[in-house]
């Protein structure tokens, strides 16, 4: 059935001090930040990598590799909208998303909502569509070096 496709995405990044914290677009406080070439949103990331594996299109380091210095730095929800745009060019809409984050600290329960509305204006549906939860590995894993994300994502024809 090509009209509808699932995909999956998944991103990690190492917690580092000197840089903040940005998770679904939201800016978490907190004494550390992600590592990355962009501004390492690793939940963003993941939706981006599951919105372009269903749709066929490769990932987001083929298409916003580390080596072009126009992403240093740059803004994931910006390239998030760049990838729906990129899909709509195709045909799809997104139908819905749901991630998980894996982190140790801090502590993510309150921005949740943020998070959720904001990948949903992005993707141009209701935050009804978009689940997003946080986990722990329970001190094992990443145990508190980095901050990482899995996401499906059910996107349609139209």
């Amino acid at each position: 059935m090509d009209g509808l496709r699932v995909g999956t995405g998944y991103d990690v990044h190492r917690l580092v001090p000197g840089r903040r914290l940005l998770l679904g677009g939201t800016e978490i406080p907190f004494g550390e930040g992600l590592l990355g070439h962009s501004d390492a949103d690793a939940l963003i990331h993941a939706v981006m990598d599951a919105l372009l594996g269903a749709a066929a299109l490769g990932d987001i380091g083929t298409l916003f590799p580390e080596s072009d210095d126009r992403y240093k730095g740059a803004d994931s929800a910006r390239l998030l909208g760049e990838v729906v745009s990129l899909l709509r060019g195709g045909g799809w809409r997104v139908g819905n998303i749901d991630a998980v984050i894996i982190a140790e600290k801090p502590r993510l329960t309150p921005y949740i909502p943020a998070m959720r509305e904001n990948i949903a204006g992005i993707c141009g549906v209701s935050a009804d569509n978009v689940g997003v939860k946080a986990t722990t590995e329970e001190g094992l894993g990443l145990a508190g070096l980095g901050i990482g994300a899995s996401c499906v994502c059910l996107i349609y024809r139209t």
